[in-house]
Order: C-alpha cells, then sequence, then structure tokens
C-alpha cells in the first residue's frame, strides 16, 4: 500500500510528534463521527452517529479492541464542501487514525484526498456520489453504502416498469449528490424509453420555486425525480400541490428525513424514496435493534446500521491486523469481508461495496414509510 504524504505532514510532523506519540499509547482508540451537526440537515449527522454511538458501546462493553475502548470524537462540517478540509486537517492534527463520515457527498470528496494523503482510514456509512471514489486510486477511503449509479438504476427500473409515466421531469439541486443521482435516472430512463420532458436544476435554499413549479405544470408531466436533499423536496411537493400540481414525487435516501414532513405538510403523502433497505426488520438483527431502543434511537433509518456497520468494519479490521495501524486496516479491508447488520460486505479496489441492496419506499404523512406495495 502506497501512502502519499503531502506538505501538510512534513510541517506537522516535528510539532505534533509528541502528541502523535502520546496518542499511539493512549488508553482508547479514537473514531471521529465527521458530518452535519449544524446546518439544514443536522438529521443525517444525527443518524450516523447514533449507528457510531450504538456500535461502540456494545463494543466496549464486550471488552473494546486489543484491550482498549473505542472513543468517538464528533467533527462538524455542516455539510459544506468547503468546511470538509478544516475538518480533515484537525482530524490529522488531532492524531485520530480512523473516520466515520463524511456524511454529504460534496462535504466527503472535498476531504478524502486529505484522508487517503495521511493515511487515515475513511468509512462513509452515506455518501453515496461515484465522484467520491471514482478515478482517485485511494486506499484510505471506503463506503458502507451503495453508489448513485446503483441508486440510480434502481430507481428508475422501478419508475419505468412499475410507475409507467407517460411523461418524467427530473429536478436537481445543482450539487455533486443531487445533479450526480438525477444524471444516473435521467439516462436510465431514457435508455428505457421513457420520455424526460424537463431536467433542470434549482437553487438550494431558496424559498420559492413557483417558476420552475409553473414549467412542470406547461410540460404536462406526470411523474417528478428530485435529486437532493429534504429541505427542497419538502417545499418543491408543498408549493407545487398549492398551485395545483398533482402528481407523485419520488427522490432518493437525502429526501428521507422526518422533518420533511413539517416543510411538505399533506403533500408529503404517497412521496416514493429509493433507501437502504431495512435492515432493523432483519431477525438476526434483534439484540442490535434492542440496544438502539434502549439508548432511546431509531434503527429504522437510512443510515443508523450502515453508520453501525462502518464502526464494526474499523474494529474488526483493527483485532484481525492485531495493532491500531489504519494502513494495515485499509489492507485487511480491502482483501477480506465483514460480517455487519447490513450483511456480508467486500470491497472492491476503489472501497466501493461489491453489493448493497435500495428498496423504494412510500411516505406517510404521519412519519411512517413502508415498503412500496406492503
Amino acid at each position: 500500500m502506497k501512502i502519499r504524504f503531502t506538505p501538510l505532514a512534513g510541517a506537522l510532523a516535528l510539532a505534533s510528534g509528541l502528541m502523535l506519540a502520546t496518542s499511539a499509547q493512549a488508553d482508547t482508540i479514537k473514531i471521529a463521527v465527521a458530518g452535519p451537526f449544524t446546518g439544514p440537515v443536522t438529521q443525517y449527522g444525527d443518524m450516523v452517529k447514533q449507528g457510531v454511538d450504538t456500535a461502540v458501546e456494545r463494543i466496549n462493553a464486550d471488552g473494546g479492541v486489543l484491550g482498549k475502548q473505542l472513543e468517538i470524537v464528533t467533527v462538524d462540517d455542516a455539510c459544506e464542501p468547503k468546511q470538509a478540509p478544516v475538518v480533515a486537517n484537525r482530524i490529522v492534527n488531532d492524531g485520530i487514525h480512523y473516520v466515520v463520515g463524511h456524511v454529504c457527498s460534496g462535504a466527503t470528496i472535498a476531504a478524502t484526498d486529505i484522508y487517503d494523503d495521511e493515511g487515515i482510514l475513511m468509512v462513509s456509512p452515506s455518501a453515496t456520489a461515484p465522484a467520491v471514489t471514482d478515478g482517485k486510486d485511494y486506499e484510505m477511503i471506503f463506503r458502507t453504502i451503495g453508489r448513485d449509479d446503483q441508486q440510480g438504476p434502481a430507481a428508475a427500473e422501478f419508475i419505468a416498469n412499475t410507475i409507467k409515466p407517460s411523461k418524467v421531469a427530473i429536478l436537481h439541486d445543482k450539487q455533486s449528490y443531487g445533479f450526480g443521482i438525477a444524471s444516473a435516472v435521467q439516462k436510465n430512463l431514457q435508455d428505457a424509453g421513457v420520455e424526460v420532458a424537463l431536467f433542470e436544476g434549482i437553487n438550494a435554499g431558496d424559498s420559492d420555486y413557483s417558476a420552475v413549479i409553473t414549467k412542470l405544470i406547461s410540460a404536462g408531466v406526470d411523474f417528478i425525480y428530485y435529486g437532493g436533499y429534504h429541505p427542497e423536496m419538502g417545499l418543491l411537493m408543498r408549493q407545487g400541490a398549492e398551485q395545483g400540481l398533482e402528481v407523485t414525487f419520488m427522490g432518493p435516501e437525502g429526501s428521507g428525513n422526518p422533518d420533511i414532513n413539517a416543510i411538505a405538510g399533506d403533500a408529503v403523502e404517497g412521496m416514493l424514496l429509493t433507501l437502504p433497505a431495512d435492515f432493523s426488520e432483519d431477525p438476526d438483527n434483534a439484540a442490535i435493534v434492542a440496544a438502539f431502543d434502549k439508548a432511546q434511537r431509531d434503527a429504522s433509518g437510512a443510515f443508523q446500521l450502515p453508520a453501525y456497520a462502518a464502526t464494526l468494519a474499523i474494529a474488526e479490521g483493527i483485532k484481525q491486523v492485531g495493532k491500531d495501524d489504519p494502513v494495515e486496516v485499509a489492507k485487511y479491508l480491502h482483501k477480506n469481508e465483514i460480517k455487519t447488520p447490513i450483511g456480508v460486505l467486500s470491497w472492491n479496489e476503489q472501497g466501493d461495496l461489491n453489493d448493497f441492496r435500495f428498496d423504494v419506499f412510500t411516505w406517510h404523512k404521519d412519519g411512517s414509510k413502508s415498503v412500496y406495495g406492503k
């Protein structure tokens, strides 16, 4: 494994040498949780932290790893690509060897070079954009969630074969995650012979989408796919209903947030989402789900159990290589399978999962969700 050390590492070597040496002898093994803990999508950071917290508590109760307890360090990037390198450099400076996160794809993309160059193992349980890993020759970057070029085709196949609309509109938020998955859906729908009448970006954070809603009504679309996060999806649905737009909306896992109900109101009923399968329903995970419940956490969200799996992969890798060495742990993960609550995981050369399951869910105005058709 070749680790490329940046000038940052050299500049910090003398100043941080004592701190790093002390960290290596510490009684704990630190894992950073990097994601949005402020800003409009804090719920996604909370989902990930719930998974990490539960995994760490169970691992520590069972004796920890190599006789040491795992210690969580939470770091906020606010889902902002500009903030992610600051977070990554802080993690480097603090001598932390392992990261669960980042959560948002744009922030993840902005941080991965630093982690790979500095020999820090990062496992994202939620960043789905292919650009996180494509063409990067990374050795230290992994995911415990599928990619948008797996999620997008799954959504497109469902739209084409189950919904069978006559005219589709695809909207996106012009960001790495939203544009990427919207483009994957567009390509696969066109390949399936479904007309995409409108493919258009909106500005994330705007409060008035009436202009694009007018376009949707004029185009006569009968189905809308949105690539992006829940705040904009909720507004589009609510304002669409107010303007008489009566169509079904569908989005990716980034729109699957309970807060969307407050934004969209009754218009949220029947929204469709591609989400990771609800692994909390697996009987084999009963003890893990009970641990979530005992701590008043929710195991059924999109990112909780993938985050649990990411933490477990790091811990098991350390245990198997017999030392706190992120480079050796990364080598181990590339070559071996890890049994987790989301399945037996294995990774390809660029750190993507060899297999991952997305299901289509129907979202309800009471805040519940159900597998489509059940």
